[in-house]
C-alpha cells in the first residue's frame, strides 16, 4: 500500500510543486540551505521541485534513519556549540527541550512569509509549538491523533466482537477497555489483551491535562492524582496477564506483531504503517481500525521545523519551512510516507477523507484520524526532561513491573528516579 501510495506521488510531484510553489523570482544569489530529518518525512519528492522554483537556491537535507541519536545530537550541540542546520526538524516529544531554548532559535512569526496564519493549523498544534516567552519556534508538520487497532481473528476466538462499529463499545473508556482484557484473558485461556505496559500508560498519561511536569517545570507525580490513577489501572491489568511484556519497536515487539501475541493496541495514525511493516503479508486483513479510543481522543506524536537562530539565511529556511508545512505538500508527505497532516484545509482534501487502508481491511483511516483529530483538546504541556521521564524512568519500571515487581514499590522508585532528573 505505501509503494504503491508512494508511486502516486513521485507521479504527480511535478504537477504539485509548480501549482503550490510559486514562479517568483528566486533569491538572488547562490545560497544552500540545509534541513535535517529523521525517520521519513516525505521531502525526497520535495525538495527538487522548490529548487526549480527558485533559482540560486541548493537545499541539502540530512536525514538520520533513528529520533533517538538525531535528538541527542540536536540537544548536545544546543548546549555545548556545534552547526546546526538551516531548519531543524524536531519530534514533539522532544520539543520541550528545545522551546526552553527559544532564543537559540528565530521567531518563525516574524522571519516567516507574512501569509502564514495560526489558522493553517489545528489551534492546539500551532499553540504547541510556541514558547513560554510567545515566540513561535516550530511550524507543525504531522501529529499522531490516537485509535485503537486490533486483530479481528483473535477477539472472534475469544467471543468478542469484531467489526469497528461493534467493538466501539469495548473501547468507549480505560474502564471498559481493560474489562474486557480481562475477559478476554480468561476466554483465551492466558493470551495478552495488550502488547505492552508502557505503550497504554503513554498513551493514557497523554490524554491528562497536566503530565509529568507543570508549566513551571516541577514535577508532579506525587501531587497529579490522574497519574498514579493511571499507574495503578495499568499495572492492575499487568497482574491480570493482559500485557503481552513486550517492547515496542524492539525485536520482541516486532516478533509479537508477527505471531499475534496480543489482541489491541494503541494506534497513533503512524503505527499503521509500523503494524504492516513488522506483522508482515501474511496478516494482512486480520488486524482492523476503528475510531474509537478509551476517553476520547489523544494525541502521540508529530513533528516541527524549526529554524535555528545560527542560520545565516533566516528568512530564506523560513519561506523553506512554511512551504514545506503548507497543506499541499503535507498532504503530498501524506501520500508518500503516511505522516498525518495538521492543517485544517487538509482534513476537506478528498483524497485524505478517501483514503482507504488495504492492510486494514479496507478501513477509511483518513476519515478515522481525521475524526479523532478534532477531538484532541489543549496541549498537554511537556517540560523539559519530559522525554526522559517517560524512557528512562517510566518505561523500566513498567517493564519490572511486568516482570513480576510490586506496583506500589516500584512506584515509590519511580518518584526517586524523577527527581534525579528533574530536581
Amino acid at each position: 500500500m505505501r509503494q504503491i501510495r508512494r508511486q502516486l506521488a513521485i507521479a504527480t510531484a511535478a504537477v504539485l510543486l509548480v501549482l503550490t510553489g510559486g514562479c517568483g523570482p528566486g533569491t538572488p544569489e547562490r545560497i544552500t540551505l540545509t534541513i535535517a530529518t529523521f525517520g521519513e518525512f516525505g521531502y525526497d519528492d520535495l525538495i527538487p521541485g522548490y529548487e526549480f522554483t527558485h533559482p540560486g537556491l541548493t537545499i541539502r537535507q540530512v536525514r538520520t534513519e533513528q529520533g533517538g541519536p538525531y535528538h541527542q545530537d540536536l540537544l548536545d550541540k544546543l548546549q555545548k556549540g556545534g552547526q546546526l542546520a538551516d531548519v531543524q526538524a524536531v519530534e514533539e516529544g522532544h520539543l520541550a527541550d528545545v522551546l526552553a531554548q527559544s532564543a537559540k532559535f528565530a521567531d518563525l512569526a516574524e522571519v516567516g512569509p507574512a501569509d502564514v496564519k495560526p489558522g493553517r493549523w489545528l489551534e492546539w498544534k500551532y499553540e504547541a509549538g510556541r514558547s513560554k516567552d510567545g515566540k513561535l519556534v516550530g511550524y507543525g508538520t504531522d501529529i499522531g491523533p490516537l485509535a485503537m487497532c486490533y486483530r479481528k481473528d483473535l477477539l472472534e476466538a475469544a467471543g468478542l466482537p469484531t467489526d469497528p462499529g461493534s467493538v466501539k463499545t469495548m473501547f468507549a473508556t480505560w474502564d471498559s477497555f481493560f474489562t474486557a482484557g480481562e475477559k478476554y484473558v480468561k476466554r483465551s485461556h492466558g493470551k495478552a489483551w495488550f502488547d505492552s505496559a508502557a505503550q497504554v500508560f503513554t498513551a493514557k498519561v497523554n490524554q491528562l491535562p497536566v503530565g509529568y511536569l507543570d508549566r513551571e517545570d516541577r514535577p508532579t507525580l506525587e501531587t497529579n492524582t490522574a497519574l498514579r490513577d493511571a499507574w495503578n489501572q495499568v499495572t492492575a491489568a499487568v497482574q491480570q496477564g493482559q500485557s503481552a511484556g513486550l517492547t515496542a519497536f524492539a525485536a520482541d515487539g516486532n516478533n509479537g506483531l508477527r505471531t499475534g501475541a496480543f489482541a489491541t493496541k494503541v494506534c497513533p495514525s503512524w503505527m499503521l504503517g509500523v503494524i504492516e511493516q513488522q506483522a508482515g503479508v501474511g496478516n494482512a486483513g486480520k488486524w482492523a481500525l476503528t475510531d474509537a479510543f478509551p476517553d476520547g481522543g489523544g494525541n502521540w506524536g508529530g513533528s516541527f521545523l524549526t529554524v535555528p537562530a545560527s542560520s545565516p539565511h533566516q528568512k530564506e529556511a523560513a519561506a523553506l519551512a512554511a512551504w514545506l508545512t503548507a497543506p499541499e505538500q503535507q498532504l503530498h508527505a501524506f501520500r508518500v510516507s503516511g505522516n498525518f497532516p495538521s492543517q485544517v484545509d487538509a482534513f476537506t482534501s478528498p483524497d485524505l477523507l478517501s483514503e482507504m487502508n488495504g492492510y486494514f481491511g479496507g478501513a477509511l483511516s483518513g476519515q478515522v484520524f481525521v475524526a479523532q483529530a478534532r477531538k484532541v483538546g489543549k496541549p498537554q504541556y511537556k517540560g523539559p526532561g519530559d522525554g526522559k521521564i517517560q524512557e528512562t524512568v517510566i518505561a523500566p519500571a513498567l517493564k519490572s513491573v511486568e516482570q513480576g515487581a510490586d506496583p506500589a514499590a516500584v512506584w515509590q522508585q519511580v518518584l526517586i528516579g524523577v527527581h534525579r532528573l528533574v530536581p
